[in-house]
């Protein structure tokens, strides 16, 4: 498949009513956009692309119940005590194996969070758009769920300092930077701290992105990922309740 007019798109609703931050990159990993908007105008930036992968950073569905059956628990590694975990999705249950903490997502819709609400209406949004959920043979348009935080352990090897954190975001920068996606060299704002720009409570961060713009930047690189080196990426979860992709096809015991 030919990705030449390919959009790889991340989009992060975790802001809830917040507008959403969404990312775009090219097939050379150039980024072509990167902003805020409500559902509807980030929505409408993904159909306007001839081809695009768009990776959601949110829960697919609700908890479908997968855990609650014996030949699902049979077969995972290590198998779950009988009674744990039939609360959580597979995913859930398979990324705290990895000591990757990911928020549980309850079976009811009305009972998710805000911005899991809203992530599910994204993807139903995107079906309606006739995006097929990933891997779909030689179909231009695909969504993927994935999940930030676990992207960027993956690809650090050990868990990241809080992203709301200076050094959380400067680490998570370096990250990507390190990916060759043309974001800027985050170190750069060391050059601007001086003596007496810290006495006088001056702290220049231009060129540091925010959490949010961080979080959809990693997103739509997984999208990258899965369309152009699919190989390279890893799948946790069940197709029922939703698979996590993430940009690394070999994972660490335990992070």
């Amino acid at each position: 498949m030919l990705f030449n007019n390919t959009t790889f798109i991340g989009i992060d609703p975790t802001a809830g009513e917040r507008p959403f931050t969404y990312a775009a990159l090219n097939q050379e990993k150039e980024l072509l956009a990167l902003g805020e908007g409500n559902i509807d105008e980030v929505l409408a930036f993904v159909g306007g692309q001839q081809a695009a992968f768009v990776a959601v950073c949110a829960p697919r569905r609700p908890n479908q119940g997968v855990m609650t059956r014996d030949k699902v628990r049979e077969q995972l590694s290590p198998s779950p005590r009988p009674g744990r975990w039939t609360n959580f999705r597979m995913v859930e249950f398979q990324l705290r194996q990895h000591n990757i903490t990911m928020p549980r997502t309850p079976t009811d819709e009305d009972d998710c969070p805000n911005w899991m609400r809203m992530g599910f209406e994204v993807f139903r949004r995107l079906e309606r758009m006739r995006y097929h959920d990933f891997p779909a043979e030689d179909a231009p348009h695909q969504c993927l769920e994935v999940y930030p935080h676990a992207s960027f352990t993956v690809l650090l090897g050990h868990l990241p300092f809080s992203k709301h954190s200076l050094e959380g975001r400067l680490q998570r920068q370096l990250v990507l930077y390190e990916q060759d996606i043309n974001v800027p060299y985050p170190m750069h704002i060391f050059e601007e701290i001086t003596h007496h720009r810290l006495l006088q409570g001056i702290l220049q961060l231009e060129g540091l992105y925010n959490p949010g713009e961080l979080d959809s930047l990693v997103a739509a690189y997984t999208a990258w990922m899965a369309a152009t080196k699919p190989d390279g990426v890893s799948k946790l979860g069940h197709p029922e309740e939703g698979n996590v992709i993430l940009p690394l096809d070999i994972l660490k015991g335990r992070y």
